[in-house]
């Protein structure tokens, strides 16, 4: 059973390897430090970056400045593909720190401070204070989590309500026998030992007793419980529902806890996620009916934005689908560099399952039954694919259940009536059950439905505790266990390589720019290679060139520096079985080379972000070049150019721009009418009020076409360009 194999007692505990953990205190405040030079030292810059960043920034701005917290706008449009609660608290950032780069990311930048300490505090219950370390640490210096924290998106929020809820989950079904069973463990160690609580932890894999025991009472976790799923709806809709319930009810059937369901509080409890959840989207759709086809809200935030969106069948198309390799490779990166370190992981679980199986043998007449499943798999999944139009992988992923419920109730046929497919008796036991399938169910729901980089977020966390607990587990192990050894030097080898072939990288770009002028804007220098049509969150790094570097000379070489130092130091720091030391030189690396990173992602500001289009119509109507009474226009979509809707705070007209997410929205009755045909253009251009036209890199052919030589250029950058249809008022003066 679980119980007897996934934690396996040490009889020997290392009261060394727990002396030369920081004290909670320090641990907080070293997590703190991390938080504060890594994310909220990043808030002051860039400016926002055009598509989702400044878009959803444009959604909260309205909300501000309009009081109206139930529809969301972009543009005057109806923006209603999103859950309201980031937009809340943009909207309440803005009105206390004002419309500024610093206020659109303070919400997430808070939100990851605050799922560095709830994996530290969770990982401190159930594990043992090293293994809550890193788990703050790995949380905070995880590429994933800093790359997609770097523009307006619901994901860590959600990821931190999910986690709550699952906490308070485990919390709330437990009998009061097992809340109670550490507490009552006898043990050798002397209870009057400073250390003593915290050697049991180690020893057992279990929390301290005083974690065993609760402030609050399963009610409270009940209803904890539902309000963090009821504000994960409002954070990203319905997909949240999916996830808990999913995790949760696998969880109760394999723990045999669904028999504690009354401690879920299920009634009073749905009645609360009522209260907190429904108010919302009644009113959205009440306030939001009549668009396209005669749909509304209704249909068009739940239909098409959640069931579509999972079939790929979403109107209109305006996302990509990594492919299945990239998708589940990928993650090795966006988990660098803790991901190297799943060796560690993925062969304590194999021992763990190989003493599940000792443990509970199977049937004599398993291998008869079992030979032709695989077979019966592949014919139905092909006959799905092509009848049904279901993904195979989807039908492959479902069979691996059954099989797996099908092996484990085998397994326990010999056992008593009642007995659970899986025991788990400790918080330590439970924790890791439920976060391994929460972050199964994850992982498998987008490989299956459209995706994008930052989708599988949410399971981030889960991971990076279980990377913990193995890292942990495995320096713990390290001076008896040679797989231990092994395992942990393959992740450090791996890191010294990688590091070395990265610094050598960089040092070649220096090195072939170094007779190179500085260039400001960097965009003039990028290849503009479109990998995936810039709809992949790494699609500019595919851009850079030769040339390029000369404008990253200084984020480089300290990118360098760290991976070809960083990586060394922790190795020779394992070699010599200083642990935390060792772990904690990958988490300056990391940090190191975030620093880097965000100095890089500053320079590539002209080419992300159009905010300097915003400041030179600004300066010029300050300047009396222009007056402030002239019409802005985007030729094409919106997004292009949606930090100058933000910066400037007015509406703009869109040329050939109902698309995308102004598609939906454009097509109610009271819509603004912002939306022009090239030939209205033509019409209107030189004609009443001053017209400025922005007009992003690829539409600059189709502008040239229709407006030929009657327009005058004011400011070019990145390939972008602001066209007047007339003379500067006052011609002395330049932008």
């Amino acid at each position: 059973m679980l119980a007897d194999t996934v934690l396996e007692k040490i009889a020997e505990p290392k009261a060394s390897l727990e002396s030369c953990t920081p004290r909670r205190s320090a641990a907080l405040l070293t997590l703190t430090g991390l938080w504060l030079i890594i994310f909220f030292a990043a808030l002051f810059s860039p400016p926002l970056l055009d598509d989702a960043d400044a878009t959803h920034a444009d959604a909260a701005q309205h909300m501000a400045l309009s009081g109206d917290l139930v529809t969301l706008r972009v543009d005057g449009i109806r923006y209603l593909e999103k859950a309201p609660l980031p937009y809340w608290l943009g909207a309440l950032s803005f009105r206390l720190f004002g419309f500024n780069t610093f206020a659109v990311h303070l919400p997430q930048a808070i939100g990851v401070f605050l799922l560095a300490l709830f994996g530290y505090q969770w990982a401190y219950r159930a594990f043992n204070p090293r293994t809550a370390f890193y788990t703050g640490l790995a949380t905070l210096t995880t590429v994933g989590v800093f790359l997609f924290t770097r523009y307006y998106i619901p994901e860590v929020l959600l990821s931190l309500f999910l986690a709550l809820a699952l906490f308070c989950l485990l919390r709330s079904v437990v009998p009061q026998t097992s809340q109670t069973a550490i507490a009552q463990r006898p043990t050798r160690i002397d209870p009057g030992s400073s250390n003593a609580e915290k050697i049991v932890a180690i020893a057992t894999g279990t929390q301290p007793s005083r974690g065993a025991s609760s402030s609050f009472s399963p009610a409270v976790y009940a209803y904890g419980m539902w309000t963090a799923l009821a504000l994960a709806v409002l954070t990203k809709g319905l997909v949240a529902l999916v996830f808990f319930f999913g995790t949760a009810i696998a969880y109760l059937i394999l723990s045999g806890e669904y028999k504690n369901w009354r401690g879920l509080k299920p009634f009073t409890g749905i009645l609360l996620y009522l209260v907190i959840a429904a108010p919302w989207h009644i009113l959205a759709g009440l306030r939001n009916t009549g668009g396209m086809n005669g749909h509304g809200f209704f249909w068009f935030y739940f239909i098409n934005e959640h069931v579509l969106r999972f079939l790929g069948r979403r109107y209109p198309k305006d996302y990509n689908k990594l492919p299945g390799y990239l998708f589940w490779s990928l993650h090795l990166v966006w988990l660098f560099p803790w991901s190297l370190f799943c060796g560690t992981l993925c062969r304590q679980a194999y021992v763990a399952f190989q003493r599940y199986r000792a443990s509970n043998p199977a049937p004599v007449d398993e291998a008869k039954t079992f030979y032709w499943q695989p077979y019966a798999v592949v014919v139905v999944g092909l006959v799905l694919q092509n009848a049904l139009k279901v993904p195979y992988i989807f039908t492959l992923f479902l069979a691996l259940i059954l099989f797996l419920l099908h092996g484990l109730r085998r397994r326990q046929s010999n056992s008593p009536s009642g007995t659970p497919l899986l025991s788990v008796e400790t918080l330590a036991q439970r924790s890791t059950l439920v976060l391994s399938l929460f972050a199964s169910l994850v992982l498998v729901f987008f490989s299956v439905s459209t995706n994008q980089e930052y989708y599988t977020f949410p399971a981030y966390l889960a991971i990076i505790i279980l990377l913990a607990v193995a890292l942990s587990r495995a320096e713990q192990t390290f001076a008896a266990d040679r797989s231990s050894r092994l395992w942990i030097m393959v992740g450090h080898a791996t890191l010294t390589v990688l590091g070395i072939a990265i610094a050598i990288t960089l040092a070649y770009g220096l090195w072939t720019s170094r007779h190179l002028p500085f260039v400001p804007d960097i965009g003039d220098l990028l290849a503009h290679r479109g990998v995936g049509d810039y709809t992949l969150s790494m699609s500019g790094i595919f851009d850079l060139t030769g040339p390029s570097f000369a404008a990253l000379r200084l984020p480089a070489a300290l990118a360098a520096i760290a991976f070809l130092i960083g990586p060394s130091v922790a190795w020779l720091l394992r070699t010599q079985r200083r642990h935390l030391a060792s772990t904690v030189a990958v988490a300056v690396t990391a940090t190191t080379f975030f620093i880097a990173a965000h100095i890089a992602f500053a320079r590539f500001a002209p080419m992300l972000s159009s905010k300097s289009f915003a400041d030179t119509i600004q300066h010029l109507e300050a300047s009396h070049a222009i007056s402030p009474e002239n019409k802005v226009i985007f030729y094409g979509d919106q997004s292009y150019g949606s930090s100058i809707t933000f910066y400037l705070g007015r509406q703009i007209d869109l040329v050939d721009g109902r698309a995308s997410s102004m598609l939906f929205g454009g097509t109610f009755p009271d819509a603004p009418p912002i939306f022009l045909t090239p030939q209205d253009l033509l019409n209107i251009w030189g004609q009443g009020e001053r017209k400025l036209l922005f007009v992003p890199l690829d539409q600059r052919g189709a502008v040239d076409r229709l407006l030929g030589n009657h327009k005058i250029l004011l400011f070019e950058s990145s390939g972008k360009a602001l066209y007047t249809d007339r003379p500067l008022e006052n011609s002395g003066r330049t932008p």
